[in-house]
């Protein structure tokens, strides 16, 4: 099997593919409307050699694009719908697309269905499918090529523990923009099985849509977790086969209280350059609660290792390191990784079992609600406000979202908070901006000039306020 809608319509064109808000889709229906699509991308010069980017919102007509770039090979940039107008720009100006497909853009593309008129052509595995950007630990995006050799090993690997069911409706709650949510589409295209799409997370409509389109599997972050068990009064998460929680680490208690109520929870740890999973928790038809991350999906290395690379033994807490064939050929405008071990920058360890525990994510990492933000990228920002001098940004816990991001910063007399505002507002998506903050009269420094960011922590998280953006 391989990422092609019109070979799946071949094999199988009366499975349904794809549910959305306003109508079903089998293979053959999906694969006339694909087609309709790559028709128009070629009318418009569009192929293989082509890099585009795309707002990624979780729109049928956006994932019928997708679909299309897929079956064409035209390789992708995945430009998030909450980014600002600066962030966008950041964006294409490192990756350099031909063009940006917004909504408006992709609906223009629908032109109607078609047929295919021409034989299906082989794309080299090594080519990229999707450019994926996350937020670097400098403050700049950073750009992983993520190749449809990557997608179809972390397809597999993730089919090995879950298996391949043909009655298996996947629901699709991420944002398409993110790695979480387009390998879903990858997972089922291969497994030519279905897609349950929503326009984003509400845990009624999840709930609901569970139950109306026999929904089997999900993936959520820790806080999707929390609201659907909060909202779930009829038990419909108990009928679904497999819910993956990952994107943060999974607290003890909310998998405890999941299984406790019939839900079978498998808990991963991922990230973008890896095509999203790198390790789960095992699928048995009993929920059972486990500790850890589970052990590396098929076709991926693991190893624990010091500050200066040494492999540590089971049971010692340090970097995360991954190797294999699911991980990304590279950042935009950097050296290929080569099949190379990859530094994650997460800390954990391995028990015994070689079950993967994770200790902190991408040293300052902040995950809140599933979106990851680094506070370099946010204490950049915040220093292009007109009086602030210096910044520090950092999570604090939350219950509901995992964590917020707050800031404390020393600032000129001549401070304004709106100016504030209305800075980050400009400069930020939503999930960035500081919820919280604090104005304080010195960023805190270690030996070498970079901040002391846990002094800070400790000293401002007792001053900090609501911040009104």
């Amino acid at each position: 099997m391989d990422l092609s809608v019109r070979r799946a319509a071949a094999e199988c064109g009366e499975r349904i593919a794809v549910v959305l808000k306003e109508r079903t889709l089998s293979y053959a229906e999906l694969s006339a409307e694909v087609a309709g699509t790559c028709a128009e991308l070629t009318r418009r010069g569009l192929d293989s050699s082509t890099l585009v980017a795309i707002c990624a919102s979780n729109r049928g007509p956006t994932l019928i694009a997708v679909l299309a770039f897929i079956e064409l090979g035209i390789p992708f940039v995945a430009v998030h719908p909450r980014w600002t107008e600066r962030e966008v720009a950041v964006v294409l100006d490192d990756a350099k697309p031909r063009c940006l497909f917004g909504d408006a853009e992709v609906d223009s593309l629908m032109v109607g269905t078609s047929i295919w008129t021409d034989s299906a052509s082989e794309i080299c595995g090594s080519a990229p499918l999707a450019i994926l950007y996350t937020s670097g630990t400098s403050g700049t995006p950073k750009g992983a090529i993520l190749s449809r050799s990557a997608f179809v090993a972390s397809a597999h690997g993730s089919a090995e523990n879950l298996g391949f069911f043909e009655d298996d409706r996947w629901l699709l709650c991420l944002p398409l923009c993110h790695i979480g949510g387009l390998s879903i589409v990858t997972r089922c295209l291969l497994a030519r099985s279905t897609v349950v799409l929503l326009p984003r997370f509400d845990a009624q409509a999840v709930l609901a849509a569970i139950v109306l389109n026999r929904v089997t599997l999900i993936s959520v972050v820790p806080v999707m977790l929390q609201g659907l068990l909060d909202a779930d009064r009829e038990g419909v998460l108990r009928s679904v086969r497999a819910v993956l929680s990952g994107g943060a680490a999974t607290p003890l208690r909310l998998l405890t209280r999941a299984v406790g109520e019939g839900v079978n929870v498998l808990t991963t740890y991922g990230l973008t350059e890896a095509c999203s999973q790198v390790t789960v928790q095992k699928w048995t038809p009993t929920a059972l609660v486990r500790t850890g991350s589970g052990t590396p999906l098929a076709g991926l290395e693991l190893s624990i290792r010091s500050e200066e690379g040494a492999v540590l033994a089971p049971k010692a807490v340090g970097r995360i390191w991954v190797r294999g064939r699911s991980m990304m050929t590279g950042y935009v405008g950097k050296e290929p990784l080569g099949g190379r071990w990859f530094d994650t920058g997460d800390l954990g360890e391995l028990n015994d079992e070689g079950v993967l525990l994770i200790h902190a994510r991408r040293m300052d990492l902040i995950v809140t609600g599933g979106e990851n933000v680094y506070p370099a990228e946010v204490e950049q920002a915040l220093l292009l406000v007109p009086s602030v001098r210096s910044s520090v940004v950092f999570g604090v816990p939350d219950p509901q979202w995992g964590a917020v991001v707050a800031a404390a910063i020393v600032v000129l007399p001549e401070f304004q908070e709106s100016l504030l505002t209305d800075t980050i507002t400009s400069l930020l998506a939503s999930f960035k901006r500081p919820r919280l903050w604090a104005v304080v009269d010195a960023i805190p420094q270690l030996a070498n000039g970079k901040i002391d960011r846990r002094t800070a922590i400790a000293e401002f998280t007792p001053l900090l306020r609501k911040f009104r953006a």
